[in-house]
């Protein structure tokens, strides 16, 4: 493998990210693998789709229902997640000439803007509580609420700082719209292990020493992602002859969420950081090292569903910085939306100016 040069692992963690969440699009919120498996022609997904194409336009949120959760949104576009790390791209391609310390209150007009013009995507609970906050005079120091879904919304932010206090400091505050532990401490989590593979580390030895300087909760979930990745992988394991071995993995690491709905919840799936964190591990250790393992992992992701966007985010940065931006294949670059948008406010960043 060809190792990528400082910007082309930049722009390759953005675009690694954007790519991933965009082949999301059509699955998002849909638990079903099989299902989409079967929408999908029995092979992984090759192209964006719109919501829930293939699937009869909906998908299958269990605890919120079935229903279209992107409405505004078309092949080769992008989730809610897709969509922050856009809003955060903009606010620093906008601040670019005078590089300085992320300010959450300078950027809340512009995401109260793009909040009220046309957002397109599932906007969660926590934006529209945090909106209502910030709508009745909350300080910026106590908006957000309690949820635990990681939100991984800084990507961009690699183009502009250099030391990873710093990208930990943007990494936590564009989460603004969250208060928990485990939901923030796992944004700081892949904004570590971005940095480090970014200045030349193997994703494998970034995750292994973030975790243990983390320790706890994310020690934890690492070593579990570890076991479920070497399990899948050992050809002497049942779980590596089945067919959907990814699923079953994601599906083991977390606790089942009875949300007293139609029915309870697979954690290892859907949002909270509890499964996110080491769903997406898992997916960046198979296949860091493999031939193609940026787009194949980013498109074993889309087939798993649950909150599979969340995870592309973390996936996508991940192996993006590792493989750099040319691992992405021509037709993704030709169908997403916004490549050539972002990539212009890309070149803006201090560190991707030419």
């Amino acid at each position: 493998m060809n190792t990528p040069s400082k910007k082309e692992a930049i722009k390759g963690a953005f675009f690694g990210a954007i790519v991933g969440d965009a082949l999301c699009l059509g699955s998002h919120y849909e638990y079903d693998a099989k299902k989409i498996y079967e929408a999908y022609g029995k092979k992984p997904i090759e192209k964006f789709m719109s919501p829930g194409e293939m699937m009869g336009g909906e998908t299958h949120g269990i605890g919120w229902g079935q229903r279209n959760y992107h409405p505004g949104k078309s092949a080769g576009g992008t989730t809610d997640y897709g969509d922050y790390n856009i809003l955060v791209l903009e606010h620093l391609a906008a601040i670019s000439d005078t590089p300085r310390p992320f300010s959450v209150p300078n950027m809340i007009p512009h995401w109260m803007k793009r909040l009220e013009n046309g957002w397109g995507s599932w906007i969660c609970t926590m934006t529209k509580e945090t909106y209502a906050q910030v709508r009745q005079g909350v300080p910026v120091e106590r908006l957000g609420g309690i949820s635990n879904a990681m939100a991984i919304r800084h990507v961009a932010a690699h183009g502009y700082y250099e030391s990873e206090d710093e990208l930990v400091d943007v990494a936590r505050k564009v989460m603004f719209t969250h208060t928990n532990a485990e939901a923030l401490g796992g944004g700081e989590f892949f904004a570590r292990v971005t940095h480090r593979v970014l200045n030349g580390q193997t994703p494998a030895d970034a995750i292994e020493m973030v975790a243990v300087q983390m320790g706890g909760f994310f020690e934890q979930k690492v070593a579990q992602a570890i076991a479920k990745y070497k399990e899948e992988s050992d050809e002497n394991a049942a779980l590596h002859h089945e067919l959907f071995s990814d699923d079953l993995a994601i599906t083991s690491m977390a606790r089942l969420w009875d949300v007293g709905r139609s029915e309870p919840i697979k954690v290892g799936k859907a949002s909270p950081t509890e499964g996110t964190l080491p769903g997406a591990v898992y997916f960046i250790l198979k296949y860091a090292d493999k031939e193609d393992g940026l787009i194949k992992a980013l498109q074993a992701n889309a087939m798993v569903g649950g909150d599979n966007a969340s995870r592309a985010i973390a996936i996508g940065m991940v192996l993006g910085a590792y493989m750099g931006v040319n691992a992405i294949p021509n037709k993704f670059k030709e169908t997403l939306e916004q490549w050539e948008y972002c990539e212009a406010l890309l070149d803006k960043l201090p560190l991707l100016k030419a």
